[in-house]
């Protein structure tokens, strides 16, 4: 048995106000740290209601909560969840936290009460409230920052890129030819540099939501086949696109991205020989890689490989090819989509970078999105083509572009403005249009529309600033293409043709 004397010399050192109360609410005993917290002298208190320690406005309440727990004979905190007021001698009020618990006095259940200030804490809980809260208005301000950064600083570079192609169709003369290719080849340097830090800022500030769904690994290696095949053949590379039945469940879009980065990397340093995009299953998973038979890495500088900046044996005041922001894209994309990506790699041998995804959900991947197959149809003469872009600079750069091309074009700024042209020329064989226009309307609308006139089968181009958001709106279907803003003109000008073809 414990000796009373023992008791109390553990309550008295405790380190909060500790006191001792009865059935009735009378105070039997207090420690010395009651004159810390209230101001009292524990002989002040003693055979006092414990009513005395709480603001008036509290006092009735209290008395049908201390019988309450008097009948409940268990022990709990309170004031971490619900707000607690003290009160101190001088009148003033202060949170409190309270921690209650039964004793056996005699005959008698006595409840032993430990107060403790919990001014500090409140005041720190706000001031997390208050950061929290700026934190939200600064997420906020950056999305709106990003949002119009990307439609405003790509549309004059969109201006450039479609301006700078129709002078190479008009310009003879040598110098001013290769005067011409060294801007264009400018203009693509700032464009990859402005979508990769567009992209960082966005995947850092929390704008970038993930939208898991199930999708074919087919569809997404074919949309991979017909972006790069061209630039690895410029290269002399081959690119080799295994066939795959899997169906993958994650974020399409975001995934596409990887692979974009991923793709274009082993394509830039790959000098000889090939790249290749293939599945290997595994249990619950499906393991996309990307092989090269390129310039390969040291084992000590793959940790390296994902930080910004860094490109393998480039110097810092070398002349760079890119700025080595893709694999930092990839890195955060993988984070976000909970994802494991490995790479193995050997100098003068090439890489392997293998991107694990879980399996789709429906049944053996019956649901999964399909390529339409479409039958070629015949090359259109002089097609007639409806340009919708709300910015006067790139709508008449565009406009310029596709007149030389031998295109008939309307323009419109508006999905208004296009259904009026629409019903003037109902014979629309082509539409381009920009994702976001004024006023809130998006280039889905006017697809939408016009389809509905012309039918469903009308060619479309959505180009934007904003991939990610844009291709979560689209609906995808074989007479559909979506780009990225800035677009090079030839690119631009070679998928028209292959559209219109299809």
């Amino acid at each position: 048995m414990l000796s009373s004397e023992l008791v109390r010399n553990t309550l008295e050192s405790s380190p909060d106000a500790t006191i001792v109360v009865d059935s009735s609410g009378t105070m039997l005993f207090a420690n010395r740290h009651i004159h810390a917290v209230f101001g009292y002298d524990p002989a002040e208190v003693i055979s006092q209601s414990v009513e005395l320690l709480m603001p008036e406005r509290c006092r009735a309440v209290h008395v049908d909560q201390r019988m309450r727990f008097a009948s409940e004979n268990r022990a709990r905190p309170m004031g971490v969840v619900l707000d607690l007021f003290g009160c101190r001698k001088d009148g003033s009020e202060f949170p409190v936290e309270i921690s209650l618990s039964p004793i056996q006095g005699g005959n008698k259940v006595l409840i032993v009460a430990a107060i403790r200030d919990a001014t500090n804490r409140k005041k720190i809980q706000l001031e997390l409230i208050a950061a929290r809260e700026a934190a939200d208005r600064a997420n906020q301000g950056k999305s709106r920052f990003l949002a119009t950064a990307s439609h405003d600083l790509r549309q004059p570079l969109q201006s450039l890129a479609l301006l700078n192609g129709t002078l190479r169709r008009l310009v003879r003369e040598p110098d001013a030819l290769e005067a011409l290719s060294h801007q264009d080849q400018a203009i693509t340097t700032m464009s990859r540099l402005l979508n990769a830090l567009l992209d960082i800022s966005k995947l850092d500030s929390g704008v970038v939501k993930p939208e898991p769904t199930d999708f074919s690994v087919a569809a997404l290696f074919d949309e991979m086949r017909r972006e790069f095949a061209d630039l690895a053949a410029k290269k002399g590379l081959t690119l080799q696109v295994e066939p795959s039945a899997q169906c993958i469940h994650s974020d399409r879009s975001l995934v596409g991205q990887i692979l974009r980065n991923l793709i274009a990397n082993a394509i830039k340093y790959t000098h000889i020989g090939s790249v290749r995009l293939s599945t290997e299953p595994r249990s619950l998973a499906v393991r996309i890689e990307v092989v090269d038979t390129g310039i390969g890495m040291p084992s000590d500088q793959l940790t390296c490989i994902y930080d910004e900046f860094y490109q393998v044996g480039v110097g810092t005041n070398t002349s760079r090819d890119g700025y080595g922001l893709g694999l930092s894209i990839v890195r955060r994309l993988v984070k976000l989509l909970h994802l494991t990506l490995e790479v193995r790699s050997e100098v003068g041998r090439g890489s392997v970078f293998g991107l694990e995804l879980p399996l789709g959900r429906t049944q053996a991947g019956a649901q999964c999105e399909r390529t339409e197959v479409v039958p070629r149809a015949q090359p259109i003469v002089g097609p007639l083509v409806l340009l919708v872009e709300d910015d006067p600079a790139v709508r008449e750069a565009t406009r310029m572009l596709l007149d030389l091309e031998g295109y008939r074009v309307l323009t419109a700024a508006s999905l208004t403005e296009a259904r009026q042209r629409v019903s003037e020329h109902p014979g629309i064989d082509l539409l381009v249009t920009d994702y976001h226009l004024n006023d809130g309307e998006i280039g889905t609308q006017v697809i939408a529309y016009l389809r509905e006139v012309v039918g469903s089968h009308l060619r479309a181009v959505v180009i934007t600033g904003d991939k990610s958001s844009a291709a979560r709106a689209l609906r995808r279907d074989s007479w559909l293409r979506l780009v990225n803003k800035p677009i090079n003109a030839d690119e631009f000008l070679t998928m028209l043709k292959e559209l219109l073809e299809a």
